[in-house]
């Protein structure tokens, strides 16, 4: 199992971003797919999460209204779309996959899945 989040840089604030999480060695339709960052200093955290079938999907309070979470199981991506970005939204950001089954609420809350890529920093400055 292999994921590989790609996408990130330098952007001004209100800016955009998309990343993508492509997932390789597995079949990536039977996995919830999320996107969890960390900033320097503070603990890792739940961004979004989509179903492996895309029916669901999850945000933290704190993205909501600015960021999309979608997959093309096809490709094997997930992206996250990222609108409006505010300095806040600053960190490595991570793409996670798991299938046991969980809601994509208690994926995000818990950041429990078992499978974790590399991540791409996202850094937001004028």
């Amino acid at each position: 199992v292999q994921l590989q989040a790609s996408g990130g840089g330098l952007v001004q604030p209100g800016g955009s971003l998309r990343l993508s999480c492509a997932a390789s060695g597995f079949t990536v339709g039977y996995y919830a797919i999320g996107w969890f960052r960390q900033a320097p200093g503070k603990e890792r955290e739940g961004v979004s999460c989509i179903s492996s079938s895309g029916g669901s999907t999850y945000y933290a309070d704190s993205v909501k209204g600015r960021f999309t979470i979608s997959r093309d199981n096809a490709k094997s991506t997930v992206y996250l779309q990222m609108n409006s970005l505010k300095p806040e939204d600053t960190a490595v950001y991570y793409c996670a996959a798991d299938s046991r089954g969980y809601s994509v609420r208690n994926y995000l809350t818990t950041t429990r899945m078992n499978y974790w890529g590399k991540g791409t920093q996202v850094t937001v400055s004028s």
